[in-house]
């Protein structure tokens, strides 16, 4: 088994990219879905986030997504916190989420902070899906129904795109311009040539 990370700034279009492999058969692991199950089911995350950032920042056992979301993005030291909390409890779930799919030639693990979050250690190949940064804007404001500055405030948050490409073993460009469905195939032949060799 082959485990892949799919990386990208937010906007960027990973997850297009991810239903384009679950197209191809190939599992999917949604990183930042299973953190926001675990925000609202893990007796850990919870202790922990309201020790750091007070009880008020959940609701009836759920997480306040809007209130936690201003109080990290906007604050360097309490996004640092809020990974160290989050990050370890999602990889362990990552490690036995693979255990169920051990007779697929690959899976793929769907992270913006992949290489953040140091989840790139669990995998064997990287994709990073890139998109230039006015493209990206636009599909967020529009998506996420925020404003440039809440934006930028989560953009500066992820490593730079540059930094991805470089630690990536492919890049998927999602910029208007290029097909990704014949992108994703171009790699999935690369790949099944590799695990055949």
């Amino acid at each position: 088994m082959i485990k892949i990370g799919v990386t990208g700034g937010i906007g960027s279009g990973k997850s297009v990219v991810c239903d384009i492999f679950k197209l191809h058969n190939i599992p999917v692991f949604d990183a930042d879905t299973e953190a926001k199950k675990l925000n609202d089911t893990s007796p850990r995350i919870r202790k922990q986030l309201i020790y750091h950032f007070g009880s008020d920042i959940y609701d009836n056992d759920r997480l306040i997504r809007r209130k936690f979301a201003d109080l990290i993005f906007s604050n360097e030291q309490n996004m640092k916190i809020a990974n160290s909390i989050i990050h370890p409890e999602v990889a362990d779930c990552f490690v036995d989420w693979c255990n169920n799919y051990k007779d697929k030639p690959f899976v793929i693990i769907d992270a913006a902070l992949l290489i953040e979050a140091g989840f790139h250690q669990f995998v064997d190949k990287v994709i990073t899906v890139y998109a230039p940064e006015e493209i990206r804007i636009e599909r967020v404001m529009k998506r996420d129904h925020i404003n440039r500055d809440q934006v930028e405030a989560r953009m500066n948050n992820q490593m730079q795109e540059e930094e991805k490409i470089k630690l990536s073993d492919f890049v998927i460009y999602n910029d208007n311009c290029h097909s990704l469905i014949e992108q994703v195939s171009r790699v999935i032949s690369k790949l099944s040539a590799t695990a055949a060799s």
